[in-house]
C-alpha cells in the first residue's frame, strides 16, 4: 500500500507514568497494520516522551534501551532532590533522555508533534510547538510533588497530564481523516500470574535508602490490587488520586472530541515508575492495538457493505 492509499491519521499518546510504555508497542502495530499513515502526534507526560522520541526517529534506541533496563536501574537514575520543589531532581535521567533525543528542534521534525504541559501558575495546558524537543519533554513529564517542575518562557511547567491527559485539541490544527487515542487508564484488570512472569532478583532489589524502600515499595504495589482493609502509603495515595483526576478529565476530553480508534491500557497495568518491565507493557500495547484495528477494520467493511 502507497502513502497516498494509506489512511492519514493523529495518534493521541496520554499520560499514565510506566504504563505509557504501551505506547511503543501501539506504534509497532499502526505500523505493522500498514493501513495508516501517522500525520500528527501529540502526547502528554509519558505519552509525550515516547511520541516526541517517535517523530524524531529515536524510538528504536529508546525502545533497545528501556527494555534492558532493570529495577536496580531505575533507582539508579533517580537523584533524590529533598528539596520543596520535588523529591528527585531527575538530572542522571534528564541527561540520558538528552543523550536519546538529542538536540532536535520540534519545528523541524518530519511529523508535527506538540508536547503538552501544565502552567501550575496561570492553571493551563501549554502547547509546546516549537523550540527544544527535549525541553518540551522535560516539562511534560515534570509530575507535581515528585520531579522539579520546569521554568520556560516565565512560566512554571509541569506534568501534561494534570489538566490534560489526553490532549486532543491539538489534532485540530492538522489534517487527518482519523484520531486514534490511547488512554492509559483504561479498566481495571487485575493481572493473574503467568509462568515467565516472576520478577528477577535484579528487578525485586530493594532500594537501600528509607525514602527509596517507601517509594519502591509503593511503586511495587500495583495501585488497584491492594487487599480490602490493607494500609494505602502515601505514594501510592497520590498515585491513585492523580489517576482518578486524570481519568475524570480524559472522560470530558474525549466527550468533547470523540476519537474514531480509543486504544486502553488497564489502570493496575503496572506501578506508576515500574519502567524495569518495558518489554511487558510493550507487548500488552501491541496487542490492545491489534484488536482495536481489527475492530475498525471490520466496522469499516460493515460500513462499506
Amino acid at each position: 500500500m502507497t502513502d497516498e492509499e494509506r489512511i492519514p491519521v493523529s495518534l493521541v499518546l496520554g499520560s499514565g507514568g510506566a504504563r505509557g510504555l504501551a505506547h511503543i508497542g501501539v506504534i509497532q502495530a499502526l505500523l505493522e497494520d500498514g493501513c495508516y499513515q501517522i500525520r500528527s502526534i501529540t502526547g502528554t507526560s509519558i505519552g509525550a516522551l515516547v511520541g516526541g522520541l517517535y517523530a524524531a526517529d529515536r524510538l528504536a534506541p529508546y525502545t533497545e534501551w528501556v527494555r534492558t533496563l532493570t529495577r536496580a536501574d531505575v533507582w539508579g537514575l533517580l537523584d533524590f532532590s529533598f528539596t520543596r520543589r520535588g523529591l528527585i531532581e531527575g538530572e542522571r535521567l534528564m541527561k540520558k533522555l538528552l543523550e536519546l533525543v538529542g538536540d532536535a528542534r520540534i519545528e523541524e521534525l518530519p511529523i508535527p508533534f506538540t508536547a503538552v504541559a501544565s502552567d501550575i501558575e496561570r492553571r493551563r495546558e501549554v502547547w509546546l510547538n516549537h523550540g527544544s524537543l527535549f525541553e518540551a519533554i522535560r516539562a511534560s513529564i515534570a509530575i507535581p510533588g515528585l520531579f522539579t517542575p520546569v521554568r520556560r518562557a516565565g512560566r512554571l511547567l509541569v506534568d501534561g497530564g494534570l489538566l490534560s491527559p489526553l490532549p486532543i485539541a491539538p489534532t485540530l490544527r492538522h489534517e487527518a481523516d482519523r484520531t486514534i487515542v490511547v488512554s492509559l487508564n483504561g479498566a481495571a484488570q487485575r493481572r493473574q500470574a503467568k509462568t515467565g512472569d516472576a520478577a528477577t532478583p535484579e528487578e525485586t532489589a530493594a532500594p537501600r535508602s528509607p525514602l527509596r524502600r517507601w517509594i519502591g515499595h509503593a511503586s511495587a504495589t500495583r495501585e488497584l490490587d491492594a487487599p480490602p482493609g490493607e494500609p494505602v502509603s502515601a505514594f501510592d495515595l497520590m498515585a491513585r488520586s492523580f489517576s482518578a483526576m486524570q481519568d475524570r478529565i480524559a472522560r470530558y476530553q474525549m466527550a468533547a472530541y470523540r476519537p474514531d480508534v480509543l486504544i486502553e491500557i488497564p489502570i493496575d497495568a503496572c506501578g506508576v515508575l515500574d519502567f524495569h518491565v518495558a518489554s511487558r507493557m510493550i507487548d500488552l500495547g501491541h496487542r490492545r492495538a491489534r484488536a482495536a484495528l481489527r475492530a475498525a477494520h471490520r466496522h469499516d467493511d460493515e460500513t462499506e457493505a
